[in-house]
């Protein structure tokens, strides 16, 4: 084939058969250079053909006449432009006509009369008769620029852009497979907006074009696209002529990766169901870069394309009001922060549903944006202000195509979790709202966080955004209510079971609550030591907190207030101490409903102990007496103990030392008559505590160390740090500074290694306030510092005391002589 145009169609020098098969040889061999392989075997252009082994054999050796479409797949299959293909078939139809006949005395035959051409061996004529065929086949093919247009109000996942151009710079620098990358996420997170304001800001750098398919992997009103079909509608894109389009689909699919063998396109996969529906439109060489969006995580394409996942999460608030700002603009929103803060929190960060809000603002300029936030907030269901005109624009539509894709079993579990108290729930509880065990619901949520109804934000913890959980409580009012309540039930036992099981080596301050016997199918946590139960409350507090409210609204107020006393002790030690309060407020007024005294008494006392704890103390005094009247009416000595310590407590905090005492000494002789050796024990450090401030220091010490030897043989090591502390302080009364350092810190190390916060920070202040008095001012800097940080976090008073006494050391106006205002931590009431 000469270099000319004319002669390189061919049309008016169509030269011999046996030029024109050495020439389609010859293609063949350097097809395989470009694919990076030694040769195309039969095999290979089988599968690019669908024709078969033995018959391509023929038709290349000239044993029998190629058909005209057989020529015109073969072409195409090595990569021959659609125009230059229709020029080889005018050379071939002009030379032999629609029907060849056998081989022409001419055709340079082997020894059988035929020109032979292995499998084993890189087929082609003599290079000296071959024509000279370009490098890359025939001319640049069509341009596709089927790219959708890009969101004018995109805004943010600044992470995600970050991750695609990298992907985009490896491609450039380590050439080799294609690039595959899978953006992941929920209905309506925005994958199709962010591939699609990427694919348009770097289309340039794919200057052989862009290609764009819909999959409709999750649209419920039209099937998804078969490969089939999208491999088709890419090779219209090549303007491949129909009558030279294979007939089968794996033949097809050859023939388009042929198509993009060589050039550098980008392939915009969008909404894909699942691998298997990607894998036939996935380029094959270098080059070429495949985006691909989907609800589903695609693991198969990772594990075994080696795609590259980018998760969408939900827009952050800052990233919500930006959209806001594209779509409103920057003076209505900015008019109204408020009302946007609220529109912020209703859409949950989801895209689609702020985008529908805005639409609605927009096309009612003059509505004030505080009538679109009363509309949501007010709204009956929390997902109705966000249904739109057509269902792609409608939050509730987009989300039941998600939920449409799982098993019957999966989606039961999606409509229980709607049931569920709290942000997010663990593996376990799970189990028990589900009534099944932990390896029946493993699997389903695996399928439920592959369908991105659900996220596995932590290991073994699952969450899923406000307006997915709305859709989830939805679902479940379809559901009977007999299995909503049973499944309620069973998930407040659980927590309510293991709160109490976790809650029993922190040692609770007040008697045993009697508990019934779990449902059914619930399965409470059981927890081996003390670091154990913290972890697990550390992990739950938010859920427990809700949990204690979701009971009393749905009519489980003994879950209520049993719930929120079990929480107490972690409370304390934490220093939650508004967590505490708002739970036994809740619990307070499910004893009511109940008409439960003890109930009752209980609330009383742990209202009492968090008003402590926050400088409230008239409340703090009122809830501690009305619940020392009714543990009275009730006969009950052991709680009656340890509202006295309550109560001494708070005389204790208000500097009424003599009447903190004679509520110590009379909670020490009930907690005697009950046998009751680890309250004994922690009253007398009380007592002792109370001896200090009345000036009796010797007396102080005594009981001190008696209740250090009780505490010792009760393993109570928070009684023992407590004690240590009130030895220190009494040692810091006497002057002897450095015993008194030595005991604090030893009762610090106690509290930290139990995690106890408050303890910790009051230990360090003491200690601060020691070593200023012992004259070394910068190590008690920062040991008030460190307790300060604490305090502040934890919301405690006394940390405006720290502060003054960090402040007065900065300014150097320290008084030597100024009164010793050290506390020593109590146990909470």
């Amino acid at each position: 084939m000469s270099d000319n145009s004319q002669d390189r169609s061919g049309v008016d020098s169509p030269g011999t058969e046996q030029e024109l098969l050495a020439e389609l040889n010859l293609l063949r061999v350097r097809a395989a250079r470009q694919r990076g392989k030694a040769r195309l075997s039969l095999q290979d252009l089988t599968a690019a053909t669908g024709v078969p082994k033995s018959s391509l054999a023929n038709y290349l050796t000239g044993r029998t006449a190629m058909p005209l479409d057989v020529l015109d797949r073969l072409l195409l299959a090595l990569g021959v432009a659609p125009i230059d293909a229709g020029a080889w078939a005018t050379r071939w139809e002009r030379l032999t006509g629609e029907r060849l006949g056998g081989p022409t005395a001419d055709s340079g035959l082997s020894g059988d009369g035929t020109t032979e051409v292995r499998d084993d061996e890189p087929a082609h004529g003599p290079e000296a008769t071959a024509p000279r065929t370009p490098d890359r086949p025939g001319p640049s093919l069509p341009v596709p620029a089927q790219l959708p247009p890009a969101s004018t109000a995109f805004t943010g996942r600044q992470d995600a852009l970050a991750c695609l151009d990298e992907l985009l710079a490896e491609a450039d620098v380590k050439p080799g497979a294609p690039v595959i990358a899978v953006v992941t996420g929920a209905a309506g997170v925005g994958k199709t907006t962010l591939a699609t304001h990427w694919a348009q800001r770097v289309r340039d750098h794919f200057p052989d074009g862009q290609l764009h398919v819909n999959l409709r992997g999750f649209d419920a009103s039209k099937d998804p696209v078969p490969p089939a079909e999208a491999v088709r509608g890419f090779l219209d894109a090549f303007d491949v002529p129909r009558h030279r389009v294979p007939t089968g689909t794996d033949a097809q699919i050859n023939l388009f990766r042929s198509l993009l063998t060589g050039r550098r396109m980008l392939l915009l996969l969008d909404n894909a169901r699942d691998a298997d529906q990607v894998r036939p439109l996935l380029p094959g060489s270098s080059g070429c870069m495949a985006l691909v969006t989907s609800r589903s995580q695609l693991p198969g394409l990772i594990a075994v394309e080696g795609a590259r996942p980018i998760a969408l999460e939900l827009l952050a608030t800052e990233e919500s009001t930006a959209l806001l700002v594209g779509r409103l603009g920057a003076r209505r929103v900015a008019a109204e922060p408020t009302a946007v803060d609220e529109v912020v929190r209703h859409c949950a960060g989801l895209p689609l549903a702020l985008a529908i809000v805005a639409a609605r603002a927009a096309t009612r300029p003059r509505f004030p944006l505080a009538t679109i936030a009363a509309e949501l907030r007010d709204a009956p269901r929390h997902l109705d202000p966000l249904a739109g005109a057509e269902p792609s624009i409608d939050v509730r539509a987009v989300l039941s195509w998600s939920y449409a894709q799982v098993g019957t079993p999966a989606a039961r579990l999606f409509r229980l979790l709607g049931l569920a108290p709290g942000p997010d729930i663990g593996i376990t509880a799970v189990a028990s709202l589900a009534g099944a065990a932990v390896p029946e619901v493993r699997p389903l949520l695996a399928e439920l966080v592959d369908a991105h109804l659900v996220t596995e934000h932590k290991p073994g913890r699952f969450t899923c955004h406000d307006l997915l959980r709305a859709y989830a409580g939805e679902l479940a009012e379809a559901d009977p209510e007999p299995d909503r309540r049973a499944a309620t039930r069973r998930v407040l036992d659980h927590y309510l079971h293991s709160a109490h099981a976790a809650e029993r080596p922190l040692q609770p301050p007040r008697g045993p609550i009697a508990l019934a016997d779990p449902t059914p199918g619930a399965a409470p946590e059981r927890f081996d030591d003390r670091a154990a139960a913290l972890v697990w409350f550390a992990a739950e507090h938010r859920v427990l907190v809700a949990a204690v409210e979701h009971a009393a609204d749905t009519g489980h107020d003994g879950h209520a207030w049993q719930l929120a006393a079990a929480c107490v002790s972690f409370f304390d030690l934490r220093g939650h101490w508004h967590d505490w309060t708002g739970t036994q407020e809740i619990a307070l007024g499910a004893a009511r409903r109940l008409g439960d005294r003890a109930a009752e008494a209980h609330a009383h006392r742990f209202l009492g102990g968090a008003a402590t704890r926050l400088g409230r103390f008239v409340d703090a005094r009122a809830h501690q007496s009305r619940a020392l009247e009714l543990f009275g009416e009730l006969g009950d000595q052991l709680n009656q103990a340890f509202t006295h310590r309550s109560l001494g407590w708070i005389a204790e905090r208000s500097g009424q030392h003599a009447t903190a005492l004679r509520h110590d000494l009379r909670a020490l002789e009930l907690f005697r008559r009950a046998g009751h050796r680890s309250g004994e024990a922690r009253t007398l450090n009380s007592v002792g505590w109370c001896h200090a401030q009345l000036g009796d220091h010797r007396q102080a010490i005594a009981d001190c160390e008696r209740a250090l030897v009780l505490l010792d043989e009760q393993g109570d090591r928070d009684g023992v740090a407590m004690t240590l502390d009130s030895l220190g302080y009494v040692h810091r009364l006497l002057g002897e500074h450095a015993r008194a350092a030595e005991l604090y810190r030893r009762a610090q190390e106690i509290f930290v290694a139990l995690g106890d916060r408050p303890g910790e920070a009051e230990a360090g202040a003491n200690l601060g306030d020691t070593l200023r008095e012992a004259g070394d001012p910068e190590r008690a800097a920062a040991a008030w510092r460190h307790a300060l940080a604490i305090l502040d976090d934890v919301d405690d008073p006394k940390a405006e005391r720290v502060r003054a006494s960090l402040d007065e050391l900065v300014c150097a106006e320290l008084d030597p002589d100024g009164p010793r205002t050290g506390r020593r931590r109590r146990q909470s009431g």
